[in-house]
């Protein structure tokens, strides 16, 4: 038990503040600007990058719409897993620890709002690129850093350096 309680002192904080950052952000945008509504502060950024009320009932870029009931369950099949192997995972694994954190994080900030909008909200608007926001920012990230995590393993497991003599990566 003792084994649990710290491996969740390591997840918890990080994704409690994750999932606060995430909704926190998203009421702000619910309550500044109508549904559609685009806004940016430096006309100049407009082009680039700009705040958006957006929807979404379906998954990463817009793909399948209007299946938000089995996007509910998966998160919740999603949450479990991770909570239940989270303590199984060694301390020193930082990288999958931090990978599963950010991922969890992200899956509880969109379950939220899928349980009690019926969709998510997305404001997150950056080129051409779909628009998104912070829990599908920290499901992302979380998968970025499960890479470079598993390729920095693979590496020790190799035991080759990760880094050359002039310091420059391989």
């Amino acid at each position: 038990m003792k084994k649990h309680l710290k491996a969740y002192a390591f997840l918890l904080p990080i994704a409690i503040f994750l999932v606060a950052l995430d909704q926190l952000t998203k009421i702000w945008i619910r309550n500044n600007l109508a549904f559609n509504e685009l806004w940016m502060p430096w006309e100049w950024l407009a082009p680039y990058a700009r705040l958006v009320n957006w929807h979404n009932t379906g998954a990463a870029f817009g793909i399948f719409q209007g299946m938000n009931g089995v996007f509910v369950a998966l998160a919740f099949v999603i949450i479990t897993l991770i909570l239940i192997y989270f303590p199984r995972i060694p301390e020193n694994d930082f990288f999958f620890r931090l990978a599963l954190t950010l991922q969890m994080a992200g899956a509880v900030g969109n379950l939220i709002d899928r349980l009690y909008r019926g969709f998510v909200t997305d404001f997150i608007s950056v080129g051409r690129f779909p628009v998104f926001n912070i829990a599908d920012s920290c499901i992302t990230m979380g998968v970025v850093v499960l890479l470079v995590g598993m390729w920095i393993e693979e590496r020790k497991s190799q035991n080759e350096p990760i880094f050359d003599d002039s310091s420059e990566p391989i």
